[in-house]
């Protein structure tokens, strides 16, 4: 994803920075297209892969909406542990 941020990218240029495989590379940004967060446009032989934007973004809200949830929960049972059980110290 960073490489991509940088500009649209074939599979042989994404895969220089990798061990993995050609093929490797293509499922993951066929993963990647599943989810969309990246898109493909054919060029002859080739297929230029880039950014989604709106896909990161609506990524980028679901991580924030979870871990919003998830340390309000984590207040919530430690405002409820403190009062039931004040002896109790947390560090």
């Amino acid at each position: 994803m960073q490489l991509l941020a940088t500009g649209p990218k074939t599979v042989g240029e994404l895969a220089e920075h990798f061990t993995a495989t050609r093929p490797a590379i293509s499922q993951h940004l066929a993963v990647l297209a599943g989810a969309g967060l990246v898109t493909a446009r054919k060029d002859g032989r080739h297929r230029h892969y880039s950014v989604v934007p709106a896909g990161i973004a609506q990524l980028r809200a679901e991580i924030d909406r979870f871990w919003s949830t998830e340390l309000e929960l984590l207040v919530a049972d430690a405002t409820r542990r403190a009062t039931t059980h004040p002896e109790e110290h947390y560090s």
